[in-house]
């Protein structure tokens, strides 16, 4: 491909360049096939392994896999060469909302469009265990059609990313719209912090400039922790209750998304976007909280016999990773697929265990029992890297419906390969429904 301009892996046409960051570039492209103008963000692989990004790489391919709504940017597809990462996306022609703004303050009407498709898509968001963690005019763009699209989910945290403590702990956004809980470092909230970020930019929206701003860092962070901020004198009298509300610096007593979708202001001219809502949720591939909740155990003696027999549940972000379709391991280390495989059955948990273990009886395997439906396989000859070792690892997509995972966690990958083609994928035959790829063509 020519970076210049050309044909990327003969389906798109790559045009002008639209904006650059350290590790990456956007372009416009058009697809040959249909003709329909597209972005691609192309990333330089090299740059990303160098600083440790690709975590952050992964995290935000398989968020805007997962948030699929009218007011975000829509991922199409996600290609790779050796040296560099393609995300092909939906093209917003508007640009970034920021250039309204940078001309002057917004009318209340237009505003008010803006501030509910933002929270409309945050919502969406929340609803789905994903939280922004860096909304600014910036990261918005609109559509031909003048509709806002949310954008850049490199800093986004899943649900999964939360301690312990059920908050989350890496500072990040850019400070102007950035809460206070955040800036502390103590742990905060992903939602409550997304919805004081929506304070600050309907603020920015009605003012035309930050409701928190000092040229000294420090002097802006102290009236960010007080929540220090003064409504110009042309803000609705609801507008300035509102966001009183929104920009609460504690997050405690900060208002809730819910309640934000409920105040009168909020909901003038909304009766057709929530038709749209609703399309959204009945449409949505998976729902986090009712698909993926655990199942529960009605037999309360049995639970401690059956607590190794009792697989991890897989969140939405789970599945997005580990599906056929979209596979992120490759893009990073091209090796990772001679080392796992991955079935899908419809056996109980128990059942699939008791094979495994047959399985390993067999091959005259130890197996290691551990928590979470994770059982470990040991041979006992000595190869040159090691005894061989496999990691197998049952995870509950719904009670009656698993994914099991064969990783090669130490010994040599050829007799890996071999044991896994030749022995193990005969023998489990009759609890898989499909392999994930034939381990056949992983050589």
């Amino acid at each position: 491909m020519d970076s210049k301009g050309g044909v990327l892996l003969q389906r798109y046409e790559l045009g002008r360049l639209l904006g650059q960051g350290t590790f990456a570039k956007v372009y416009y492209a058009r697809s040959l096939k249909t003709g329909e103008s597209m972005a691609i963000k192309v990333i330089d692989k090299e740059k990303v392994l160098k600083v440790g990004l690709v975590d952050q790489v992964k995290r935000e391919i398989s968020v805007m896999r997962l948030v699929q709504h009218p007011n975000i940017v829509q991922l199409y597809e996600v290609m790779a060469s050796k040296t560099k990462i393609y995300f092909v996306m939906e093209y917003a022609k508007g640009g970034e909302l920021f250039n309204k703004v940078a001309k002057g303050k917004l009318k209340e009407d237009v505003a008010r469009k803006y501030f509910q498709q933002l929270i409309s898509a945050v919502d969406f968001c929340h609803s789905r265990g994903v939280y922004h963690r860096d909304l600014k005019p910036e990261n918005l763009l609109l559509d031909d059609n003048g509709n806002l699209k949310a954008s850049d989910f490199g800093l986004s945290a899943l649900a999964d990313s939360k301690r312990q403590d059920g908050l989350l702990h890496t500072a990040c956004g850019t400070p102007a719209y950035v809460a206070p809980e955040v800036i502390n470092r103590k742990g905060y909230d992903g939602s409550k912090a997304d919805i004081w970020s929506c304070g600050v930019i309907l603020y920015v929206l009605l003012a035309g400039f930050l409701p928190f701003h000092d040229s000294n860092l420090m002097e802006m962070y102290r009236k960010i922790g007080k929540g220090e901020f003064r409504c110009p004198n042309w803000f609705p009298t609801e507008v300035r209750r509102l966001l009183s509300k929104i920009l609460d610096p504690n997050p405690n007593t900060r208002i809730s998304m819910a309640k934000i979708k409920e105040n009168s202001w909020f909901r003038k001219g909304l009766e057709s976007i929530s038709t749209t809502e609703r399309e959204i949720k009945e449409l949505a591939p998976m729902d986090v909280d009712s698909a993926f909740s655990p199942s529960e155990n009605s037999n309360a003696a049995a639970e401690t016999k059956q607590e190794l027999a009792r697989p991890n549940n897989l969140n939405a972000f789970d599945i997005i990773s580990l599906s056929a379709g979209f596979d992120l391991s490759g893009l990073f280390d091209e090796d990772a697929h001679k080392r796992e495989a991955r079935f899908t059955s419809k056996q109980p948990a128990s059942a699939i265990i008791s094979k495994l273990e047959e399985v390993a009886r067999l091959l005259r395997f130890k197996v290691k029992k551990k928590s979470g439906g994770l059982l470990k396989l040991e041979g006992s000859k000595e190869g040159t890297k090691g005894v061989l070792s496999i990691d197998a690892e049952i995870f509950e997509v719904t009670p009656s419906f698993h994914l099991v995972e064969l990783k090669k966690s130490g010994g040599d990958t050829p007799d890996y390969q071999k044991i896994l083609t030749q022995d193990i994928k005969p023998a489990l035959n009759d609890i898989v429904l499909a392999w994930q790829c034939d381990p056949q063509q992983q050589q």
